[in-house]
């Protein structure tokens, strides 16, 4: 391959066409000289003279008549496959089934809003949710996962992300919970047995760091695996829970069933900020499907929670690789 020179190919079919040196070399912005020389490349590469002289002009040998067609049907190929694919996507007819791995308290706030947005305008397509159980980006990579949804981690360097919206955590205790009775300090806050969520089992996070700072301490006696498990305790028990905002929406009950019976307060300590972020392998970037769906799911989001959209604090919302903070 290192010896095939592919622009040859369009120049072949352009003399083919043109039965001219200088109508070709007009055809393709070149000199005569340098037409007559890639005729003479050509004539090389082929083992054949392709034009040869007839009165004052050229004429195709019997290889160049045979060529002809071929040649022009390969120069059509090869310019489709290297140019950008600008069909329109038709929704209404896509069949596609594009999975989604997200963590539990995503799904429970916004896969019904996604699954809304999807289904008028693009029946044919299905949407798989599926579980996070790590940040791995094998999945990404071998094509098992269409688009992660989540906080940025261990991933791979070639992965695209693009901004979301942005999450804090909070406090939540059930309805008419005491320690709503009055302000809510680091020492009131740590009075109280508390539910943590953590897909690793981990008891401490960011919050028992601030804690300890002020020599206080948690007392975690529930960890389970999401968040939407951690409110469900919280409301039927004295138990403090810690989720991120966006879990707690405080719609009407028949809408947000998870959010009934529950109350959201500040921390009484500082905590980082969640940036919630969309992640695809590059093989994807230009997929009009694929983009479709990023931007639905970014529609969707943002609509859902409007108050928590923010500016990314690393990388950009455009699809540029980010390297994890």
């Amino acid at each position: 391959m290192d010896s095939l020179d592919m622009n040859l190919l369009a120049a072949l079919d352009t003399l083919l066409a043109e039965g001219s040196v200088t109508g070709a070399a007009r055809r393709l912005g070149l000199s005569p000289s340098a037409m007559s020389r890639t005729l003479a490349r050509l004539r090389s590469a082929t083992g054949d003279p392709l034009l040869v002289r007839a009165g004052r002009g050229l004429a195709p040998t019997p290889r160049a008549c045979e060529l002809r067609d071929r040649v022009h049907e390969l120069t059509r190929d090869v310019r489709a496959v290297l140019t950008p694919n600008v069909r329109h996507l038709d929704l209404a007819s896509l069949e596609r089934t594009f999975t989604i791995r997200a963590s539990e308290g995503f799904l429970e706030v916004f896969a019904a809003a996604l699954v809304a947005a999807v289904t008028p305008i693009a029946p044919r397509v299905r949407l798989r949710f599926a579980p996070k159980p790590n940040k791995d980006a094998d999945s990404l990579r071998d094509g098992a996962v269409d688009l992660e949804i989540g906080v940025l981690g261990t991933s791979a360097p070639e992965v695209r992300t693009r901004f979301v919206f942005r999450d804090a955590f909070i406090g939540a205790v059930r309805t008419g919970h005491p320690l709503l009775t009055g302000p809510i300090t680091p020492e009131r806050y740590v009075a109280y047995a508390h539910v943590v969520a953590s897909r690793r089992g981990a008891i401490s996070g960011p919050v028992d760091d601030a804690l300890q700072e002020l020599g206080l301490r948690r007392d975690v006696v529930a960890v389970v695996p999401g968040f939407p498990d951690a409110m469900r305790i919280a409301r039927t028990t004295d138990l403090v829970a810690l989720i991120p905002r966006s879990c707690l929406r405080n719609g009407p009950p028949d809408t947000d069933p998870i959010g009934q019976g529950l109350t959201g307060f500040d921390l009484p300590v500082p905590t980082p900020q969640i940036v919630i972020s969309a992640m695809w392998h590059p093989r994807m970037d230009a997929d009009p499907a694929h983009r479709w769906l990023r931007d639905t799911v970014m529609a969707v989001c943002h609509a859902a929670a409007p108050a928590r959209r923010g500016r990314p604090a690393t990388g950009t919302d455009t699809g540029e690789p980010v390297r994890p903070g």
